[in-house]
């Protein structure tokens, strides 16, 4: 794949309005956001189309924490990437979340998007193996080789999370935070749960 053919723009403000939606877009794209909805939907398609007819680029849009999203952002997705796309794709979105945006999608307010979807990929947890590799990889990555987490400590980080990565690393850095605070040499099962009970209160 030739990078030079795609032009890339992440975005994970899924919780704004549409119109937040569309002035973080436009302006991803490298364009003088409105503050009319309207006229940043025409914006966003001119950005588009300049891309891949000006430019011979392919705009790659990311939004993350689609799980999220607000229906009525998902509901103009449809009419915002719909010029011309029966014949040619000139964008193409990655919707990516966490298994409740399968749900949301089944919704039959959103079956005209969910027609469009060409490709619907489900990443699973971790295994408890896998997570202890993850762990011990970041930790290594950070420039650390001793080991910090005693192996109860995993066992409790790896039940809580249930393989989702995402949440192991959460877990990990708040038990080293308390670990830090209580002047702990390791990481134990006692600390991790007290992350754990912060984590679900906060």
């Amino acid at each position: 794949m030739n990078p030079s053919l795609y032009k890339v723009i992440y975005t994970s403000l899924s919780t704004v309005t549409v119109n937040d939606f569309y002035r973080n877009l436009a302006a991803s794209l490298g364009a003088q956001p409105s503050y009319r909805k309207t006229e940043n939907f025409h914006i966003i398609q001119e950005e588009i189309n300049r891309l891949a007819l000006d430019k011979r680029k392919t705009p790659v849009i990311i939004i993350d924490e689609t799980n999220y999203i607000k229906n009525a952002v998902l509901n103009d997705l449809k009419i915002l990437f719909n010029f011309e796309m029966d014949s040619r794709d000139r964008a193409v979105i990655l919707l990516v979340g966490l298994p409740q945006l399968n749900n949301t999608l089944q919704l039959s307010i959103h079956e005209p998007l969910r027609q469009r979807i060409i490709m619907n990929y489900n990443v699973d947890g971790y295994s408890k193996e896998e997570g202890r590799a993850y762990i011990e990889w970041k930790l290594k990555k950070a420039g650390c080789t001793d080991p910090v987490f005693d192996d109860a400590a995993m066992e409790a980080i790896l039940n809580a999370s249930d393989g989702t990565a995402r949440v192991i690393s959460k877990l990990c850095n708040a038990s080293l935070v308390i670990g830090h605070s209580q002047s702990a040499n390791r990481i134990t099962a006692d600390i991790v749960m007290q992350a754990i009970n912060d984590s679900t209160l906060g």
